[in-house]
């Protein structure tokens, strides 16, 4: 059950983040839309507020963010909601394949701070606030992050973008064992696998995948995961179609 329970989505204004947005207030979540583009998250809001929830936009540009500007988040949030059950982290830079030798220095460090970095300190940043969340209502929070595939993007020409999502990988398993399994706070990864998003179109021109899909049809898978918590800390779930593959 989702009901009431308060979520902060990173990308929000992206098309899986927004489509997470979307399907979580439907189940009667409350969404928080963190994102740089004002624009785009008040289109995400609009269509939040279509299903029947009132949510909050919080702008801010992963880039230029530090621990500082995360921990007043989650003072704000706990000031403003009081609740968090969970981070969803859908912020993504990938602006096309390159070889990662010959990758303007700047823009590798920029990769790794939206892709990794910045997901790291405020998950930090969050986790009093999550665990607190968890403990007061019985119910396990999570932090979940969105994960590429790791044999593509360990692959020749994904760059920083690559990098950091094997990063992310890495880290899903080492911060849910440093929890360990009693933790109020549980740690997944979710593979979506390919998505027909403006991201993607930056490394295919031409997609002839049969796999890829509308966000909006991986969005519910996203919102039972999060409802499931017999889900262990630690686990990387695959979309269905990807399992079945």
């Amino acid at each position: 059950m989702l009901k009431d329970k308060v979520f902060l989505i990173t990308g929000a204004n992206g098309g899986l983040g927004g489509a997470t947005a979307v399907e979580l207030a439907r189940q009667g979540a409350t969404v928080v839309l963190l994102g740089r583009k004002v624009r785009q998250l008040e289109r995400v809001y609009d269509a939040v507020i279509k299903v029947g929830r009132d949510p909050m936009i919080y702008p801010l540009d992963l880039e230029g963010a530090g621990p500082d500007e995360f921990f007043e988040m989650a003072q704000t949030l706990e000031r403003e909601v009081g609740r968090l059950d969970g981070v969803i982290h859908m912020a993504a830079n990938f602006e096309g394949l390159t070889p990662l030798l010959h990758l303007d220095p700047a823009k590798l460090a920029r990769a790794m701070h939206i892709n990794f970095t910045s997901m790291s300190w405020l998950s930090q940043a969050l986790l009093p606030l999550l665990a607190d969340t968890a403990k007061k209502y019985s119910s396990p929070s999570t932090i979940l992050l969105s994960v590429d595939d790791a044999e593509r993007v360990s692959a020749p020409f994904w760059g920083g973008y690559g990098v950091a999502h094997m990063a992310r990988r890495n880290w899903v398993s080492m911060a849910s064992g440093e929890l360990g399994s009693e933790s109020p706070v549980r740690i997944l990864g979710f593979m979506p696998g390919p998505l027909r998003t403006m991201l993607r179109s930056r490394a295919y021109a031409q997609d002839v995948d049969v796999q890829s899909v509308s966000p909006t049809e991986v969005a519910p898978e996203i919102a039972a995961l999060l409802a499931d918590d017999s889900v262990g800390t630690g686990t990387i779930v695959e979309a269905a179609r990807v399992r079945a593959k």
